[in-house]
């Protein structure tokens, strides 16, 4: 259950939000299980935030920074997150199915079980993501950091085991 104060600053924006996470850097944000859907949080400091189980469809996440943050079964469906810092997240379990996450921070996230299907990761940075057990079905892995030498033995910073990963994924 999230924290009630909490969640009321977040709704009331980006900048409310930025505003009390400076004035109050030794709390640590519970928003787990909220509905978030729909909410414009671009340029929001969500960095170690518990988030697991929220509802985010839809949500514009762009240039957000969700380091380090527990996104654990969190519903990111067609969420907007381009240019979001999500380097060291866990997105385990994570439906990012549809999402836009061109040019995002991926590296060092945990992506185990995480549907990507129909995902945007166009020059998203991967390295040393994992994505183990990962549904990427016609993600759009262009020019990705590590995907675009995913042939190579550059790659090896990547953990792809057992992803549903095709080989047109990846032309």
């Amino acid at each position: 259950m999230p924290n009630q104060q909490q969640l009321d600053i977040l709704k009331q924006g980006a900048n409310s939000w930025n505003s009390w996470r400076q004035a109050n850097p030794e709390v640590e944000p519970d928003l787990n299980d909220a509905d978030l859907s729909n909410i414009d949080l671009k340029d929001a400091d969500l960095s170690r935030v518990n988030l697991s189980g929220t509802k985010l469809t839809k949500a514009v996440l762009r240039d957000a920074n969700l380091s380090w943050s527990s996104l654990v079964g969190v519903d990111l469906s067609g969420a907007d997150l381009a240019g979001a810092n999500l380097s060291g997240a866990d997105l385990s379990g994570a439906i990012l199915q549809g999402a836009e996450l061109s040019n995002a921070d991926l590296s060092k996230a945990t992506l185990i079980g995480a549907n990507l299907i129909g995902a945007n990761l166009s020059s998203a940075n991967l390295e040393e993501a994992n994505l183990q057990g990962a549904f990427l079905r016609l993600a759009d892995l262009r020019c990705g950091y590590c995907w675009r030498r995913a042939c190579g033995s550059e790659c090896s910073a990547a953990f792809a085991i057992n992803t549903a990963l095709l080989k047109e994924d990846l032309a």
